[in-house]
């Protein structure tokens, strides 16, 4: 439940040569937070989390599709900040739909395999190529969709959520400078994200779900069982990172730089 470096001619380079260029002012600029990341950062970080605990504890887990539906409600308000000034094209919607379809059918094609799924990839390179909203965006949406086939149930915020934040904060880092599209940056931060971030919050969700109380005993009993299926999830973020981020990374440069895609 779950780019070498690129020098020379590829990649980002491949972009900013053909691209306008932009000064290191402008440069500067786009790194800072905007009220539409900041918006977003308070509903994942306080109200998306309120929700599903109100799910928990108030609708006693039995109104999932309802926290579900909230959920993919709030990630499309700061996501549909993005044309406050301008209408949305539908090929800019498109390509997002697009990479929450490849995350759902790629989840779905690994179901034999436990927890070696490509959906964590998938969404930070969203993340990485459109931005933290839409990498929320696209994680949240294909946790919700790809349950459909595996199985709908108060599981599906809690993954939602895990999805959704790993896609934000990939998108956040790489704004910030901090995360690079070289594949030791990318394969690094994915793992480390899947293993403590998805596997910390999701095995807290088991806990709140399969027992009448939460308990740090059983807390435990959660990590060290689930310890094996998050190193494996892990490991399966590394592995399709590091074989999907650079091509995908690179076409998704040749979208945008073509039709003018989403800008961060």
């Amino acid at each position: 439940m779950s780019n070498g470096t690129l020098k020379g001619g590829n990649g980002r380079d491949a972009v900013d040569r053909t691209g306008p260029r932009v000064s290191g002012q402008q440069r500067a600029a786009s790194r800072r937070w905007s009220r539409r990341t900041l918006l977003s950062a308070l509903l994942i970080v306080l109200v998306i989390p309120a929700t599903i605990l109100l799910g928990v504890f108030v609708l006693d887990d039995r109104k999932y599709y309802f926290v579900s539906l909230l959920i993919i409600l709030y990630t499309l308000v700061p996501f549909a900040l993005v044309f406050e000034n301008r209408k949305p094209q539908a090929r800019e919607l498109i390509v997002i739909a697009v990479l929450a379809a490849i995350a759902v059918a790629g989840r779905a094609a690994f179901f034999m395999v436990p927890q070696f799924k490509p959906v964590v990839a998938i969404v930070i390179i969203a993340g990485v190529s459109f931005g933290a909203e839409a990498g929320f965006l696209v994680g949240a949406t294909a946790g919700f969709v790809s349950n459909f086939f595996f199985g709908q149930g108060p599981w599906t915020p809690w993954q939602m959520f895990c999805f959704g934040i790993i896609g934000f904060v990939a998108g956040l880092l790489y704004r910030k400078g901090w995360l690079k599209r070289s594949r030791l940056s990318l394969c690094f931060f994915g793992g480390l994200m899947t293993l403590i971030i998805y596997g910390g919050i999701i095995n807290i969700g088991s806990v709140m779900m399969f027992t009448p109380r939460f308990n740090w005993q059983a807390l435990a009993a959660a990590y060290a069982t689930g310890f094996w299926f998050d190193l494996v999830h892990a490991v399966a973020t590394v592995v399709f990172l590091y074989v999907l981020s650079r091509p995908m990374i690179e076409k998704l440069d040749r979208i945008k730089t073509k039709y003018g895609l989403v800008e961060r």
